[in-house]
């Protein structure tokens, strides 16, 4: 990869004092930044702790952490990297002979290095391949869901992971155009999505459509949901968690896991005496998500979105 100058590529990391002021806890402590990227957070947290502290950063997308390990090059041993997803977080705290960790960030979604590259695929707004892999050199790429996946299928994506209302009539649309030549690029997809509705909500329905072979393609709910729970049971008490969502389904695995864990026993209402014997884990520090202001908003518009959700372990 050449060598870039950093306003191109780098990443301007979402609500970062926001996760300063909820992650760190012991200056002296092993952070995770499981969502890497291109190094925007990991820096912010890095500069934060001592020098007995310690960053593991992890991503999937090994373009992303080239660039990231240019950009934290200064912190030396301080911060150590992983071509792998969140989900490995036991192996990886294995390998380096630890057992317990003072905090972990999850930032889902996609960075702008991502979305602006288009060979990637992320985005409907350039011409790419269709590949949305977050690792290229492995798994199935949206070409292969979009040309292969039957009908059924792909209107259950785009309904469960897109929740898009015309998930039946674009699938149907895809299937046909696909009979007549194969679907390659995000631009022909584009424009069958775009045929099909003709009107002028198709962006927001462009964005579904995308997310949801996004997440097909990554397996990305089945992750976080493996994550989120390998993330928790490696704290140290007192330790937290937090993560930053772009979706509703994200969000919503994050806020039910969390209060599940906060919650503790799991009898139903009616129940007078408690027999499940499940004991709280977690104290939520974030009753309702924390989300950008205007100002920054402005300043970074991918920002909209975001969600931030925290979480202290307390057992």
């Amino acid at each position: 990869m050449k060598r870039l100058k950093i306003g191109t590529i780098y990443h301007k990391p979402v609500l970062k004092e926001k996760v300063i002021e909820y992650l760190i806890t012991d200056r002296s402590g092993t952070y995770v930044d499981s969502t890497l990227g291109t190094g925007g957070h990991a820096e912010a947290i890095l500069e934060e702790l001592n020098e007995g502290g310690k960053l593991l950063g992890i991503d999937r997308d090994s373009d992303s952490l080239k660039i990231s390990k240019e950009r934290l090059r200064r912190f030396g041993k301080k911060v150590d990297f992983f071509n792998q997803s969140y989900s490995h977080l036991p192996e990886i705290l294995k390998s380096q002979n630890l057992e317990k960790i003072s905090g972990v960030l999850f930032d889902l979604g996609l960075s702008s290095y991502q979305l602006d590259t288009p060979e990637r695929g992320f985005s409907y707004s350039t011409e790419g391949p269709l590949d949305m892999r977050f690792e290229r050199s492995e798994g199935i790429k949206a070409i292969d869901v979009i040309n292969e996946y039957p009908v059924e299928e792909l209107t259950r994506i785009f309904k469960e992971y897109g929740e898009e209302r015309f998930s039946k009539r674009i699938a149907q649309a895809i299937v046909l155009n696909r009979k007549i030549k194969k679907i390659e690029s995000t631009k022909e997809l584009k424009d069958i999505v775009k045929s099909i509705l003709k009107t002028k909500g198709d962006i927001k329905t462009l964005s579904r459509i995308f997310q949801a072979l996004r997440i097909e393609v990554n397996e990305e709910l089945s992750e976080l949901k493996k994550g989120l729970d390998a993330g928790i049971e490696a704290l140290v008490p007192g330790g937290r968690v937090c993560v930053i969502s772009y979706h509703s389904l994200e969000d919503r695995i994050v806020k039910n896991r969390f209060s599940e864990l906060a919650k503790g026993c799991t009898c139903p209402p009616d129940f007078p005496v408690c027999i499940c014997g499940g004991k709280k884990v977690l104290k939520i520090l974030t009753r309702k998500p924390v989300i950008p202001d205007e100002k920054e908003i402005e300043e970074n518009p991918r920002a909209r979105s975001a969600k931030l959700r925290a979480t202290e372990k307390i057992a």
